[in-house]
């Protein structure tokens, strides 16, 4: 089992920037890829990052260019460095354990309950 906790959201306002964190615990040698998801309010949850253990990043092309996805394997720590926010970012954002592999990102069961993010223009 792995547990999933994220942090960082906020109220921001238009062009401003925050940086989410999702914090693993449990079973933690089993993570390999990390992925970050948002919800809006009427809309599907939709993939926004994923990073593999090694690396490897693909974002969504909404967000190329202003999100950045880090981790430290060592502390078991994704981050997600949004800058340039936009209203349309508004949403939750939950971060979730999975594989990656041919630049695809595969979803696990394990999700965080979610941190809000709401961009004022």
């Amino acid at each position: 089992q792995v547990q999933l906790v994220e942090s960082g959201g906020g109220l921001v306002q238009a062009g401003g920037s925050l940086t989410l964190s999702c914090t693993a615990s449990g079973s933690t040698f089993s993570i390999k890829a990390m992925g970050w998801f948002r919800q809006a309010p009427g809309k599907q949850r939709e993939l926004v990052a994923a990073i593999s253990r090694g690396g490897n990043t693909n974002y969504a092309d909404s967000v190329k260019g202003r999100f950045t996805f880090s981790r430290d394997n060592s502390k078991n720590i994704g981050y997600l460095q949004m800058n340039s926010l936009k209203s349309e970012d508004t949403a939750i954002y939950y971060c979730n354990t999975g594989g990656y592999a041919s630049r695809t990102y595969y979803p696990s069961d394990y999700w965080g309950q979610g941190t809000q993010v709401t961009v004022s223009s």
